[in-house]
């Protein structure tokens, strides 16, 4: 096990987390959603309340395609905001995932155990996921990610690339090396299924295609768009004077794949793809899902309704299913494996990031 931080410096940076994304601007855009169009069925043929939004994933059958995406733990003031989101995700039947369980594997602390464990407490039958770092895979085993498992029951682990975060966080860990030889072991030994995500700044295809080879069971390609932890970082930075990382943060702020393109690619390399980063709609997650993902994910919209509690996240997915289910109507799909066929258009910026990315590759 690696030499473990103090509680102090790990509490910290979660309330640190937790509070500047509440409080700053930290949304970028460039998603690609916005140059992708469903095309219209002016004769869907099909009853709006009897379309299916169900999902398989990993065996596990979820009423539609949508995911809380890892966001917090690790302090005993997240424990609240987990209690609730885990118990909309047992409501609503969707997927859940959560923070970086580094403090919870590294930290002797009751209360901030439960900022974890309190998933699976009140949502004994939701499909849950873990989350430990890629560089972390460099210092731990495959036993320490199986007591990640058991910490919250997790039907899945994440493993989570975040190196640009990394590079812009005064005290973080920049050493890369090794790290796909450490997920290959990992998705081989692991008793339940390894999704590798990226935290806002896309996956490109190539690395895609690593990973399959790799053997991981799905990828979550966490694209530019949405939330971005480097302006994040860049804000922690600023605030300890750290003045070179808080400019590097500043510099790299919007840097990444967008969240379009890298599902597409992806989608090219892998059959498992949870397509987020900057998803803020039912509309973007039937995007998504016809651009060949598995599934869509949120993680920032849900902070505030979290706060209030359960109920008023129900309210949210509930919302998002019906702009899914709408989405759907309109394209005269069905069922899920419908809207993977759908029709679709890409337009502006996203046409030719991928023309070029295609004249690269014939280069």
């Amino acid at each position: 096990m690696p030499e473990p931080e103090t509680e102090t410096e790990t509490s910290d940076r979660k309330d640190d987390h937790i509070r500047i994304i509440e409080e700053e601007d930290v949304e970028t855009t460039g998603t690609g959603f916005e140059d992708i169009e469903l095309v219209h069925e002016a004769l869907p043929e099909i009853h709006r309340d009897e379309i299916d939004t169900s999902i398989s994933l990993f065996d596990h059958e979820l009423a539609a395609p949508i995911v809380i995406e890892s966001m917090t733990g690790g302090h005993p003031n997240t424990t609240k905001l987990n209690r609730a989101l885990a118990i909309a995700a047992e409501e609503t039947g969707i997927a859940m995932g959560v923070g970086s369980q580094r403090a919870g594997l590294e930290l002797d602390d009751e209360a901030l155990l439960e900022s974890y464990t309190v998933v699976r407490d009140v949502a004994p039958d939701a499909f849950l996921y873990g989350n430990v770092g890629a560089a972390q895979l460099l210092e731990y085993d495959v036993n320490d990610v199986e007591r990640a498992v058991e910490m919250i029951g997790a039907d899945a682990m994440a493993i989570h690339l975040n190196f640009l975060q990394e590079a812009v966080q005064p005290e973080g860990d920049v050493d890369a090396r090794g790290c796909l030889e450490a997920i290959e072991t990992v998705a081989d030994a692991l008793s339940v299924p390894v999704i590798v995500k990226e935290t806002g700044n896309g996956i490109s295809g190539d690395t895609a295609q690593r990973l399959a080879d790799a053997g991981v069971d799905a990828i979550d390609v966490a694209g530019k768009g949405g939330t971005t932890w480097s302006g994040i970082e860049s804000y922690r930075a600023a605030a300890v004077g750290a003045n070179r990382q808080e400019q590097v943060g500043r510099l790299f702020r919007a840097w990444g794949v967008p969240t379009a393109v890298s599902t597409l690619e992806a989608a090219d390399a892998h059959d498992a793809v949870i397509a987020s980063g900057g998803v803020r709609s039912g509309l973007d997650v039937a995007k998504a899902i016809a651009l060949g993902a598995r599934a869509g994910g949120l993680a920032k919209p849900f902070l505030a309704p979290a706060g209030k509690g359960s109920e008023t996240v129900v309210d949210l997915i509930e919302q998002l299913r019906l702009e899914l289910q709408t989405a759907m109507f309109v394209t005269g799909s069905a069922s899920i494996a419908d809207l993977q066929s759908a029709e679709y258009v890409v337009l502006g910026r996203t046409k030719e990031y991928l023309e070029e990315r295609e004249s690269s590759r014939e280069r």
